[in-house]
């Protein structure tokens, strides 16, 4: 089976990076926010471009903690794409806001036209959480013009490490963003990890302060803040076996998602777009199928060996977990729904051999279709 990710072969080329890494920090006897994730946060930063990296324990805290040291309260109102994993809306709701979804656009992600207009409309939604969905890149101008409003933007960023728009890094328009380092990610750990990216040395030291129970110093609590620290071992890990690798990791992403583009031709195959001026790294592949369809093409793509998966069955607000949830649907939900039903995942990893490849683009275009 052509699987979606492949963590042996992972193993099989960085495993003697984790070795060192792990006895690095076993023989240092300091297991929590030590020099292992000063010095992965410092390497971060510089990788992305951003003056102040702050790790956490899950991107879902990256988020959440961002949007409470931008002064979110109970009751605010958060814009935010509908389409995306439910951390995105899980952040909003831990962190005591109210989501208001916005519509999508044809490729799933969030329609920055109709955001601003939606911002402009109702100026009591003062935050707004962007997802830079499947390693794309949304139009970092539109964001820095809604953000020079007075919009507090955190941008979700867990699938976009690396990605540009028109040479200028994700996660810089708006005052904080989030990554992830969930092992599936472009950077993945070998457990749970996050961070907050930001320009801002106040926000940074706001945000330290929150990972650890609010603490400005040892027994001097600032803020009730939450128990969210990266562990030294998984910084050690992703300072060794992660970074050193990232730009090779993402360059055979793309050259996987050059394939698939120009070889999988289906007529009923739609590879959404990616915004204009994107320069993506391709967290995930993703291909809408005829409304209906997914789960014939998914049998089919089994039954050829290739592993599938659907990133995302519901919008956010179709989630059971949404019930009894106050939130707002800004705009029409019937293009989140559609683009739903219809998306299934390709697989693409770093990892994934040219005749893998090549065997998903021939079990696409070898589909009956309906």
């Amino acid at each position: 089976m052509i699987l979606m990710n492949d963590f042996r072969r992972q193993w099989a080329d960085a495993g003697e990076d984790f070795h060192r890494a792990l006895e690095r920090t076993g023989a240092s006897g300091w297991y929590i926010l030590g020099r292992e994730v000063e010095r992965f946060e410092q390497s971060l930063a510089a990788v992305w471009g951003l003056p102040h990296a702050v790790g956490v324990a899950s991107g879902l805290d990256a988020l959440g903690i961002a949007l409470r040291t931008l002064g979110l309260r109970a009751g605010d109102r958060v814009l935010l794409a509908p389409v995306s994993a439910f951390a995105t809306a899980l952040a909003v709701l831990h962190a005591g806001g109210a989501p208001v979804f916005a519509p999508c656009s044809p490729n799933g992600l969030a329609d920055l036209d109709a955001c601003a207009e939606i911002l402009e409309r109702d100026p009591a939604i003062r935050f707004f959480l962007p997802v830079h969905l499947y390693g794309h890149c949304l139009d970092m101008d539109r964001l820095g013009a809604i953000a020079a409003r007075g919009v507090r933007i955190v941008e979700d960023c867990a699938q976009s490490i690396l990605a540009r728009w028109n040479g200028r890094p994700c996660g810089s328009a708006g005052r904080a963003a989030a990554a992830s380092f969930y092992p599936t990610k472009n950077l993945g750990a070998m457990g749970d990890g996050g961070a907050i990216l930001t320009s801002d040395a106040e926000l940074a030291s706001q945000a330290r302060c929150w990972r650890d129970y609010g603490q400005r110093s040892k027994y001097d609590h600032a803020v009730a803040g939450v128990n969210s620290r990266l562990d030294e071992l998984q910084a050690a890990f992703l300072s060794d076996a992660g970074l050193p690798r990232l730009e090779a990791w993402t360059a055979r992403r793309r050259a996987i998602a050059r394939a698939y583009i120009e070889g999988i031709r289906h007529p009923q195959i739609e590879i959404p777009a990616p915004p204009p001026g994107s320069d993506s790294v391709w967290h995930l592949f993703p291909v809408l199928v005829p409304d209906g369809a997914k789960e014939r093409f998914r049998r089919h793509m089994a039954d050829c060996g290739v592993q599938t998966a659907e990133h995302y069955p519901l919008p956010l607000f179709d989630q059971p977990a949404m019930r009894g949830v106050a939130y707002q649907i800004a705009g029409d939900p019937g293009p989140a729904r559609r683009f739903c039903r219809r998306e299934a995942s390709l697989p693409i990893h770093p990892y994934l051999a040219d005749a893998e490849a090549h065997a998903v683009i021939e079990a696409c275009n070898r589909w009956p279709g309906v």
